[in-house]
């Protein structure tokens, strides 16, 4: 495991030396910054009344969508105290705004315009967000204990590696598929011994996890060229276009296909562990070839659940886009070949591919593990065999025959002898 490990780590140490983005702005991040006016800030605000405008009509008896103006209170910033008039779109006013709801403004500082101007931005979301969040925690703390709470410093981690080395690296444009594989490694390294410990069998799981990641990154390669993805199928990628248009675009889809494979990935191999481990530890007796068979059982029973969670995963997240489709009328074929509904459906096959590949290795790293730890474990001798029996017997040959049926006690008399000559 050592010989596997360390080079891996060590690579996975250089790489994040030699890939971490510098602190000078990129091109993206300058076209970022002029796309609204500098300055601009995004501050909380309490709408104080609402009033609704004149909608009219259309056409006699089709009225249109209605526009709220709301007069709101800026909680925090600059401007905190002031009262400000917005206009709220039709989509906004026909959630039910009311006085006392917390929007989020976008304010123009306005140093051109002679004054500060203030337009809707979004709802503000962050009381519901802090107690749900907070919830997690003590449900995670309350069920998992001291395992949970690291697996939440682990989740911390993770994003700390995602938001300060792997996008702006990528912005960087730093190579997409060693960006993704050196920023996965180094989640993993960390979240999986933070939250399961510095055991043998967690170091399974990262071994399967690792063999898992590569797989994706080879497969993904092979499959964005073959399936020429040009990586402009959302309105996302297309502003980015917009902000930058040296970004390795289709480098940006094999990178999101490492990333998306890294959370399942690492259900499967923990699992696939843990499972190994148990068996190990209820039945000692179990050889390698036991364990793993009886380990694949579970395996197979998890391949199953999982592969058709990633795909109602998929299904749910994209239902706007598959709502779409079915108003166009298209082919189905057609559609699943597309490239907006096509870069998913490859992204969850080279997924599903390596998710059911790991299975077996880390089942077999596993085996092999376990087995070897029960068989050099020493283990106490029973009484009545071993060398407890020599000395029985050299007691016996010292106390001389013992003839007769009170020697032998009225029990033992009728007895037969037992074929190692021991009543």
């Amino acid at each position: 495991m050592l010989f596997l490990l360390v080079p891996a780590g060590l690579a996975t140490v250089i790489g994040l030396i030699a890939l971490w983005p510098s602190a000078e702005q990129t091109a993206a991040q300058q076209a970022a910054e002029s796309f609204y006016p500098p300055g601009t800030t995004y501050p909380v605000g309490t709408v104080a009344s609402v009033e609704a405008r004149d909608c009219g009509e259309s056409a006699p008896g089709q009225p249109l969508p209605c526009a709220l103006q709301a007069v709101v209170v800026v909680s925090e910033g600059e401007g905190a105290g002031d009262y400000v008039q917005v206009e709220l779109p039709p989509e906004v006013a026909d959630l039910g705004i009311e006085a006392g709801d917390e929007l989020v403004l976008s304010r123009d500082p306005g140093i051109d315009a002679g004054g500060p101007t203030y337009q809707f931005q979004d709802f503000a979301r962050g009381t519901p967000i802090v107690v749900l969040a907070l919830i997690f925690a003590i449900v995670v703390g309350l069920v998992a204990r001291l395992r949970g709470l690291a697996s939440l410093l682990g989740l911390g981690f993770a994003f700390f590696v995602l938001l300060k080395f792997m996008l702006p690296a990528l912005l960087a444009d730093q190579s997409p598929i060693l960006v993704s594989l050196v920023g996965s490694a180094a989640i993993m390294f960390v979240v999986l011994y933070l939250a399961h410990g510095f055991t043998a069998r967690t170091t399974t799981a990262l071994v399967g996890t690792l063999f898992g990641l590569t797989l994706v990154a080879v497969m993904g390669a092979v499959a964005v060229a073959v399936a020429r993805l040009t990586g402009f199928s959302s309105d996302e990628t297309i502003q980015l276009l917009q902000f930058d248009p040296t970004l390795d675009f289709t480098g940006l889809v094999l990178a999101g296909i490492v990333v998306a494979g890294l959370g399942v990935l690492n259900d499967v191999t923990i699992t696939q562990a843990s499972a190994i481990w148990q068996l190990s530890e209820a039945s000692p007796q179990m050889g390698w070839r036991e364990l793993y068979s009886r380990g694949m059982a579970v395996g197979r029973d998890h391949i199953a659940s999982t592969v058709y969670t990633i795909v109602f995963a998929y299904a749910g997240a994209a239902l706007p886009l598959l709502l779409l489709f079915e108003l166009y009328q298209r082919p189905a074929w057609t559609v699943l070949t597309g490239e907006a509904l096509g870069t998913e459906v490859i992204r969850t096959l080279v997924g599903a591919i390596a998710l059911v590949l790991a299975v077996p290795v880390t089942t077999a790293v596993g085996a092999l593990l376990a087995a070897a730890s029960t068989s050099a474990v020493p283990t106490a001798p029973v009484p009545g065999s071993g060398p407890d029996v020599g000395a029985a017997a050299a007691r016996a040959r010292r106390a001389g025959p013992r003839t007769g049926a009170r020697a032998a006690g009225p029990r033992a008399a009728g007895r037969p002898p037992r074929e190692d000559g021991l009543r």
